[in-house]
């Protein structure tokens, strides 16, 4: 079918409010969890910021607003916060929240037996590095309750973006009496216990996923939107016709093949922004060949990002030569030299480098990149691959693997060489990307390990003076420029198309939307 036939025009709007308040949007993939200390995906992140509701809340512009706390204070020195919950606030089948509910939330995350992917992000709480280390107890973690609504948290060191992190899934609370009588179950549909506006109805594995107002939420008379399904959408073409025929109101994405179309004929419905995060591509530093920064660095100069995007995306992306995405306010990001050269000088010295790590005409780099399932990921690789073989001789494999089966491969580095990678910001620091990089970090599934740059990690995460703590993550990203365990491609905008009768959405860097802000207009 093409693109502009067969489907009615968009409907007249008016300001009143639709008598039916049912949000449908588009997902991507299937979320991996929806558990909030193990979830790592932005497909799982998405449905869980409507399932629970953290210390802090966000507002729809992502300005930090009270959310299960209704005020906090701060010592003078920044290492103990003290949170008054809100009296009001109830879990979705009645019982009270109480401060016991985010200590358990906050111990399960850094707890070695959950196995969370961020619990490392949990490490300027006092006691969490040991705990994660395996040489204390969760009941450690500096966080306690002084009284039923009163909680108290204590930090290492202070950071300064701690409030922000305290909107992330991993620190949401549990519901410690579903957890204990279900284990592992206790995420599944009239199981799972929430304590945000929307608490989980239905969920059919690769069909949709369904929400229903929580009506034990503290601020449900303020809550339109009645009920909101999640549809996992990897093929974006098929998302887009979804769109088009009115089966859902918000896309998680666009195809880049048609967005001249959507131009043309939607250009009220799209919304590009732009977005803390980063496409790269990881390179597996445990096994030969690239344990060999002349090799990695050959590879990422080989890779003239100004026609990728021109050919790929087209889509407000910017060409990323650093680490750390733009948005930080007064971060001055690094930069490499060679990100100012013409293409003819960086692939000159691609080929030096090439030539230097062992490889030439006569003896090609063999290697396998893999990408998860979109049709994004594939149209890059093929890209990305032919520069490498027209700058350099290299010979690639793709490697096309199910969302699951990907992650897992990342993570035991048996299989990986190269491989499509993401990182969205958790909080927006620039730390939430330079800790990535950290030994052992539950995310780094490229094996980077420099003593010097954990060295510096620690010496922001101690640093009090916040002048000084920016001049030291950009000393950081310098690092991870130099040594190059990955390959920065672009700095993402976020590009959906969203029905003109849902009302209320506000964009901001983090993406972070809530379906309790929105709500449907009659059309």
């Amino acid at each position: 079918m093409s693109p502009g036939s067969g489907f009615a025009e968009t409907p007249a709007l008016d300001l009143a409010p639709a008598a039916q308040q049912v949000l449908r949007k588009g997902n991507y993939s299937e979320p991996e969890s929806l558990d909030p200390q193990k979830a790592t995906g932005v497909t799982a992140h998405n449905i869980l910021r409507d399932l629970y509701e953290g210390l802090v809340g966000e507002a729809p512009d992502g300005t930090l607003v009270p959310g299960g706390a209704v005020s906090w204070s701060v010592s003078d020195d920044g290492l103990r916060y003290i949170f008054q919950l809100r009296r009001a606030a109830s879990w979705s089948n009645g019982d009270p929240v109480t401060a016991q509910d985010y200590v358990a939330g906050l111990r399960r995350g850094v707890d070695a037996a959950t196995g969370s992917q961020y619990a490392q992000m949990l490490m300027p709480i006092k006691g969490a590095a040991s705990i994660v280390s395996g040489l204390a107890p969760p009941s450690a973690l500096g966080v306690r309750v002084l009284d039923e609504h009163t909680l108290e948290l204590r930090l290492a060191t202070p950071a300064p973006y701690v409030l922000s992190l305290l909107t992330h899934p991993v620190c949401y609370p549990i519901h410690r009496a579903s957890l204990n009588k279900h284990g592992a179950a206790f995420t599944q549909p009239g199981k799972l216990i929430s304590n945000g506006a929307y608490t989980l109805s239905e969920w059919v594995v690769q069909s949709h996923i369904e929400l229903v107002r929580n009506r034990h939420y503290w601020d449900d008379a303020h809550t339109v939107v009645k009920a909101v399904s999640y549809y996992p959408t990897e093929n974006l073409s098929a998302e887009l016709k979804r769109y088009r025929a009115g089966e859902i109101d918000w896309t998680y994405d666009i195809p880049v093949s048609q967005i001249d179309w959507i131009r043309e004929h939607l250009p009220g419905e799209l919304h590009i922004d732009p977005y803390f995060g980063l496409y790269f591509y990881g390179f597996n530093l445990t096994q030969p060949p690239f344990d060999n920064p002349d090799l990695r660095k050959a590879l990422t100069l080989a890779v003239d990002r100004d026609t990728l995007l021109n050919k790929v995306r087209g889509l407000g992306e910017t060409a990323a030569y650093g680490w750390v995405p733009p948005g930080t306010p007064a971060y001055e990001a690094a930069r490499p030299a060679w990100a100012d050269w013409t293409p003819a000088q960086r692939n000159a010295e691609a080929l030096r480098l090439y030539h230097k790590a062992g490889y030439g005409e006569e003896h090609p780099l063999e290697i396998e990149l893999r990408y998860n399932t979109h049709e994004d990921h594939r149209r890059i690789a093929i890209v990305l691959s032919y520069m490498w073989r027209k700058t350099l001789g290299v010979q690639t494999r793709l490697v096309n693997e199910e969302w699951k089966v990907f992650l897992q491969n990342r993570r035991f580095k048996k299989l990986t060489q190269v491989f499509r990678s993401s990182w969205i910001g958790d909080y927006n620091d620039p730390f939430a990307f330079l800790e990535l990089l950290k030994t052992g970090h539950g995310a780094n599934d490229y094996g980077y390990s420099n003593p010097e740059y954990d060295r510096l990690l620690a010496e922001i995460s101690a640093q009090r003076d916040p002048q000084q703590r920016l001049q030291l993550m950009s000393q950081a990203e310098r690092i991870v420029i130099r040594d190059l365990p990955v390959l920065p491609i672009y700095f993402y905008t976020t590009k959906r198309l969203i029905k003109p009768y849902v009302a209320g959405v506000v964009p901001n860097v983090m993406d972070h939307q809530y379906t309790k802000s929105v709500r449907i207009l009659a059309h």
